[in-house]
């Protein structure tokens, strides 16, 4: 017997088309594709393949079915042969077990315990007294009783055992409820207590079916504001997607998807009758999630926020989409807009109006540089060149490809033969999978001789940051002699990198393990900066900032609640995090040509010419790393 979510994940992955066109040929004919049937040896065109539904059909012997049935039918085979076959055609292993035809899956366990909880949550919100504020909160984001029930929403009650309690009473051990992220402790030795306190429950459920995972959002200014349980054997972040198991049909017969940022953006959609909607797990879509939407619709429209964290979202998410053939979308709400707000305002009309003036990824990149002026001379045209190539390297499919290098040819007034030759050389500052850091958007902020979006007579915006706080080390009040200074001293050059990028790790944790691939803590020459970055590392990914904060002794702990909670005084070049990484891996560089010019002073003139070689090279990864930089030695000024 084979596992029904194994059967459902195969038939998803299985190309209809492909497979059925090994043995038919088929031609494309409106939403359909058309060949003659094989099982009646016919010769028109009257067997029909539609790949929205995944089924075939003959309109003069009437034979129909799935992907399985057909390969049953033409290849003679059993139904777990059929499964098998194709199993291996979209790789992935299908194991027939009679003898545990009934034996339970094993993640049936973390199922169970999460789907009881969902209910208990459900009750929790429902209760008169225990969720009343929760109600209101909902209820101000216009979401009834209604909503709150077509949709699973909950609420966790501020008792750190109720839910526990609960689930002993049934018989769910605590081993359960931690294996399914119910519950977390802080140290292996500490008592068990429940995650998610104080918050509105989400219930995130996978493409088949199942309760997975939770999402919790803040009703207050609690950090983070939102906590998604912790990944398990039956949820992975990077492989999920809110709404994806009832938004999966609607997306076929759309033949579009749209991609919000948050849960309240995508219940928001669904509730105006727009059903094709999804939400990834983080603020941009991920490799496996992209892989996973493709499956469903090969049309996809970003309809992020319309802040700078929204627009960069959007041409990460649009990047990693285009790798994998999609034709990508992008839909620009006005100012000050959210998804949720502007469909509570507009309803659907005015939300297919918007998806009406969607326009493509790079339409929309170039949109914004002209606005900033990047194409109105020289100097700064081959920049915005720099910052659409990423774009067409991503371009998996070919005639995408070329519409591309035509648009920037035309755009930037040059050969469209030479932004080829220029798309074809990998970039120079991918290193070390930093490849999300080097291929970032051309978004934020303009530089100070550049105009900004949409005020050109306007000074640019200040940096934005997150205020931040907790009480104190483990919990203790916070000690006065470590109260954060209105303005802290200007940190010297070498603490400026190493600020900027821990900045970023505080701010996108995602950072913290990509920095790690090129950096170690012990690389940081502050200790208070590489001890916050080694505490980061220990840390859950989803753990909030006081979690990170018990770790750390007393003067760390002064640093980061100061970084977090004051305002910082950086300059320009520091606030890149590509930038700031370049500077880390130039150091060690930088230091090694020191030793050279020392060593030169007093060796003699082989040993020179050796060294002038070695330094030679050396200036040369130098300016790789750092284009425009004084030469060793030698200052500017």
């Amino acid at each position: 017997m084979i596992a029904d979510d194994v059967i459902e994940r195969v038939r998803q992955a299985a190309d209809v088309v492909q497979i059925i066109g090994e043995y038919v040929p088929l031609k494309r004919s409106g939403g359909s594709y058309r060949g003659p049937c094989p099982f009646h040896q016919g010769t028109k065109p009257n067997f029909s393949v539609t790949p929205d539904k995944g089924t075939y059909h003959c309109f003069v012997c009437h034979e129909s079915g799935d992907v399985f049935t057909f390969v049953r039918k033409r290849l003679g085979l059993d139904w777990v042969g059929a499964v098998k076959l194709i199993g291996e055609r979209v790789g992935i292993e299908v194991v027939d077990q009679p003898t545990r035809a009934h034996a339970p899956d094993p993640n049936e366990k973390n199922w169970e315990v999460l789907a009881t909880a969902a209910e208990w949550f459900r009750t929790q919100l429902a209760e008169e007294n225990v969720g009343r504020d929760a109600r209101q909160y909902l209820e101000g984001r216009g979401l009834d009783a209604a909503a709150c029930a077509r949709f699973g929403i909950g609420f966790a009650p501020r008792d750190a055992q109720a839910l526990r309690r609960y689930l002993n009473s049934l018989g769910f051990d605590e081993a359960r409820q931690l294996d399914a992220g119910l519950l977390g402790r802080k140290e292996p030795s500490a008592e068990p207590r429940m995650r998610f306190l104080g918050r509105i429950m989400f219930p995130i459920i996978d493409e088949q079916g199942h309760h997975v995972a939770f999402g919790g959002r803040a009703m207050g200014d609690a950090i983070p504001k939102y906590l998604n349980s912790p990944e398990s054997a039956v949820f992975q972040k990077r492989r999920t997607l809110y709404g994806l198991h009832a938004a999966k049909q609607a997306m076929r017969r759309a033949g579009r998807a749209i991609v919000v940022e948050g849960y309240l953006d995508a219940i928001r959609l669904s509730l105006a009758g727009v059903e094709e909607v999804v939400a990834p797990l983080g603020t941009a879509l991920t490799e496996e999630q992209s892989a996973l939407l493709v499956r469903y619709a090969n049309e996809v429209f970003l309809l992020y926020d319309s802040d700078e964290a929204g627009q960069k979202a959007t041409f990460r998410s649009g990047l990693e989409l285009l790798r994998h053939s999609a034709a990508v979308r992008v839909v620009s709400l006005p100012k000050g807009e959210d998804p949720d707000t502007f469909v509570r305002a507009q309803g659907r009309v005015g939300l297919e109006a918007q998806l009406t003036d969607a326009i493509d990824l790079l339409d929309r990149q170039i949109q914004l540089m002209e606005r900033r002026g990047l194409f109105a001379d020289l100097r700064h045209r081959r920049r915005a060149i720099d910052k659409l190539l990423p774009t067409v390297r991503a371009a998996r499919d070919p005639l995408t490809r070329e519409l591309y290098l035509a648009r920037i040819a035309d755009v930037a007034h040059l050969d469209k033969s030479t932004i080829a030759s220029e798309a074809d050389e990998p970039p120079a500052t991918v290193r070390g999978g930093l490849r999300r850091l080097a291929e970032e958007p051309p978004l934020g902020p303009p530089p100070s001789d550049e105009p900004p979006l949409d005020h050109p007579d306007a000074p640019a915006p200040p940096a934005p940051y997150v205020k931040r706080a907790w009480t104190g080390r483990r919990g203790k009040p916070a000690a006065p002699e470590w109260q954060a200074t209105a303005v802290p001293p200007r940190p010297r050059r070498d603490e400026t990198v190493e600020r900027a990028v821990l900045r970023a790790m505080l701010a996108d944790r995602d950072l913290v393990e990509r920095v790690a691939e090129r950096h170690a803590p012990s690389d940081f020459r502050d200790p208070n900066y590489g001890a916050i970055f080694a505490a980061l590392l220990d840390a859950r990914h989803d753990d909030p900032l006081d979690v990170v904060a018990e770790t750390l002794d007393d003067t760390p702990l002064r640093v980061l609640r100061e970084m977090t909670e004051a305002v910082d005084v950086l300059p320009l070049e520091a606030a890149d995090v590509t930038m700031s990484l370049a500077r880390l891996d130039a150091r060690p560089i930088e230091a090694r040509i020191d030793e050279i010019i020392s060593a030169m002073r007093v060796g003699g003139p082989e040993e020179q010419n050796t060294l002038m070689r070695e330094r030679l090279e050396l200036e040369v990864e130098l300016r790789r790393l750092l284009p425009i930089r004084s030469p060793r030695g030698k200052p500017k000024g």
